[in-house]
């Protein structure tokens, strides 16, 4: 599995050896969108190129590219040959505008903030869905959840990305409010922001944890059990939030020590 990326390039300066911390291309991707947030940049609006941004950054234009590439496959930048870098259009539902535009994936407060309100929508649409999911409905769920928990026994990181998405969206769909559904697959875009930038295919927490968790969750869903679904949901998206907030700390520890200037 893939692991924090950064890296650190030294530099001699005339009369002595300086050093000078260099980020790699995921920390130089959330300097992008810092730059993004603080010049109030909306979608459509031009950033500078990639050598230009790196000036502004403080990085090499090849770290620049690579964190330009990243950018634009989570789909905040919309490469244009020719013409230049643009702020993406978002295509978050009722969460477009500034909440996409400005969403900082690897910011404490904001991920955590980010989750709170994921155990408030998803609470809710797991409470309804107990109430009001039709039979096909709770098919879908188990099966996410069946898939899930094969996939754990694999350990297979891609298949439980699919199975975890089934899941979530087939609780979504299963309380028939269209507004629901859409906030929610608004919000696990954003959360998939946050795991590419933190994990980087590595593992988030344990797979059979969270797979025992949907089957928990359906089970009270198939039972018409709105209260424990939506305690169990909750339950569900605290632990993850917990995980992402864990690498967060550590990850600001290790960047603080790495940028600390060597001992004499």
């Amino acid at each position: 599995m893939g692991s924090d990326s950064t890296a650190s390039e030294a530099s001699s300066a005339k009369g002595g050896a300086a050093r000078r911390y260099r980020p790699g291309y995921d920390l130089v991707a959330e300097q992008v969108l810092h730059y993004i947030a603080e010049q109030n940049l909306r979608p459509g609006d031009r950033l500078p190129t990639e050598q230009g941004l790196a000036e502004i950054l403080g990085a090499t234009r090849n770290v620049t590219r690579e964190a330009v590439k990243v950018l634009a496959a989570m789909g905040r930048l919309n490469v244009r040959k020719g013409a230049g870098i643009f702020v993406a259009e978002p295509s978050g539902g009722p969460l477009s505008g500034e909440a996409l535009v400005h969403f900082q994936p690897t910011e404490l407060d904001q991920v955590v903030m980010l989750f709170d309100h994921r155990i408030l929508l998803e609470g809710e649409t797991a409470r309804r869905a107990a109430s009001m999911a039709t039979p096909i409905e709770v098919r879908s769920i188990r099966e996410g959840a069946r898939r899930s928990i094969e996939a754990a026994a694999q350990d297979n990181a891609n298949d439980f990305a699919e199975a975890d998405a089934q899941f979530h969206g087939a609780v979504a769909a299963a309380a028939h409010n269209m507004f629901l559904e859409a906030g929610v697959a608004g919000l696990r875009q954003l959360a998939v922001q946050s795991d590419l930038l933190l994990f980087h295919g590595d593992v988030p927490g344990s797979f059979v944890v969270a797979a025992d968790q949907h089957l928990a969750v359906a089970e009270a869903i198939a039972d018409g059990d709105a209260q424990s679904a939506a305690a169990l949901m909750a339950e569900h998206i605290n632990t993850t939030r917990d995980q992402f907030e864990r690498r967060i700390r550590d990850r600001l520890a290790r960047l603080v020590s790495n940028d600390r200037p060597p001992t004499r």
